[in-house]
């Protein structure tokens, strides 16, 4: 399904879905610490998205067996969180959410540090990944296309020595978790389908201290890096408006 441009309707239920799914984050962020287990954190996201009048995008899709994906470390994407993996000082975590409010569905994600950073170039690969994120927002407006997304997260990335993950990229969203386009992370300006105001986007570099190739772990959902080079994951769901556009899933940095 091509993602379409949304009602007025739709876009105040989407800007709901996405208000609900970014205090959620903010949570699960302040809430990361050694010694947690993903599971837990999955846990507290079931209950606030309950208690907030949202129903969880990723629990069942296509088979998927939880509300929030735990990444951590050398895994890139879709972490299934357990009760058995702990967390510990200094793991990078990632978090990878959807909303569903209304019919209408927002996806973000966050990375963050647990405790202190075992080394500085970590703190650096979360902090570029976001920004890299900021970077392809900022060109998004109406009649734009796809490669002028992808073409400003790698301009600003190929400034430093990392791995642009290829095989996973941005998509449309909105009435599906999944829609097209595509929005790789990478790409040349002034290539790819176009996007128009009101379609609804979710734009999510990911981004890894080593190569970029990636593997299926054994339990055939988790995306790790090929070398074992740690990984960093952010995502915004955007609205797409005349000159510009609007986060849908902003948060406060705190």
């Amino acid at each position: 399904m091509i993602t379409r441009p949304k009602t007025h309707r739709e876009i105040k239920s989407i800007r709901q879905s996405g208000k609900i799914l970014a205090s959620i984050l903010d949570i699960l962020v302040k809430t990361v610490q050694p010694g947690l287990t993903t599971k837990y954190l999955s846990d507290i996201a079931s209950k606030e998205l309950k208690a907030l009048g949202g129903q969880p995008s990723f629990l069942g899709y296509q088979g998927f067996p939880d509300v929030l994906c735990v990444s951590i470390n050398d895994e890139v994407v879709h972490g299934i969180p357990s009760n058995a993996r702990k967390i510990c000082e200094g793991d990078i975590v990632g978090l990878d959410f959807g909303v569903t409010y209304e019919g209408m569905i927002t996806d973000a994600a966050r990375s963050v540090i647990a405790g202190k950073a075992k080394d500085k170039s970590h703190i650096e690969l979360v902090n570029r990944t976001e920004q890299s994120l900021m970077e392809g927002i900022s060109v998004v407006r109406d009649s734009i296309r796809t490669g002028d997304i992808g073409n400003a997260i790698q301009t600003y990335l190929s400034q430093y020595k990392y791995g642009i993950v290829r095989d996973l990229v941005g998509h449309g969203v909105g009435h599906n978790l999944h829609e097209e386009p595509n929005i790789p992370n990478y790409g040349r300006a002034h290539t790819g389908p176009w996007l128009r105001k009101n379609m609804t986007i979710a734009i999510e570099p990911m981004v890894t201290l080593g190569k970029e190739s990636v593997k299926v772990a054994q339990d055939g959902w988790t995306i790790l890096t090929s070398d074992g080079s740690l990984a960093a994951h952010f995502e915004h769901t955007v609205l797409i408006t005349d000159n510009s556009s609007e986060i849908l899933t902003e948060y406060k940095n705190s």
